[in-house]
């Protein structure tokens, strides 16, 4: 259920993710349960901040809507300029990614052995309103793209924890690891 008043939507958004992560502990039912609310926030693109909307010429922009106090989750724009992807990346967390503006493309892989990374099935095309989930336990290693060649699109990200703080890894096309932290943009 959303507020009546756009800039409210996020601190509603946050109170109601808290609540929910103070209920339970189950992941599926979180992923289920806080999706559904993600889903209602970026329904209405009327309420981010515009300093959070900023791409970057150079690359994607990860600016932090939300920290938890307690790390539990957090709450993050993802401007896409025209064209530009992330590397294949990972999680080692739950997360959802809400399309509030535009479209991207989410190409999964996953392990066939050791070293060998492969596509998991064909690019899934997420349009705006639209919510998708990653996990170690439902894929977790993909590439992300902007569905776009000329505007922007931002997706707002909530993760099982303080991501900007999460080790995690970036794979090449051959399945090589490297181990990084991801930070967050500094506000323009």
């Amino acid at each position: 259920m959303r507020t009546e008043h756009p800039e409210h939507a996020l601190q509603y958004f946050i109170e109601r993710v808290a609540r929910r992560l103070d209920e339970q502990s189950d992941e599926a039912a979180i992923r289920r349960d806080v999706g559904a609310l993600l889903a209602d926030l970026v329904a209405h693109d009327d309420w981010l901040p515009a300093s959070h909307a900023q791409p970057g010429a150079d690359r994607y922009r990860q600016y932090l809507l939300h920290r938890d106090p307690q790390a539990r989750f957090s709450v993050v724009s993802f401007v896409w300029g025209p064209g530009q992807a992330t590397p294949i990346h990972d999680h080692t967390v739950w997360g959802l990614i809400g399309v509030l503006r535009g479209a991207e493309l989410s190409q999964g892989y996953r392990f066939a052995g050791p070293s060998q990374l492969v596509p998991a099935g064909a690019p899934v095309r997420l349009e705006q309103g639209a919510v998708d989930a990653v996990s170690p336990s439902v894929g977790d290693i993909h590439r992300v793209t902007n569905a776009f060649d000329d505007r922007t699109s931002i997706s707002i990200h909530v993760y099982g924890a303080d991501i900007g703080a999460v080790e995690r890894s970036v794979y090449t096309e051959d399945g090589q690891r490297r181990s990084f932290v991801s930070g967050y943009s500094p506000l323009p």
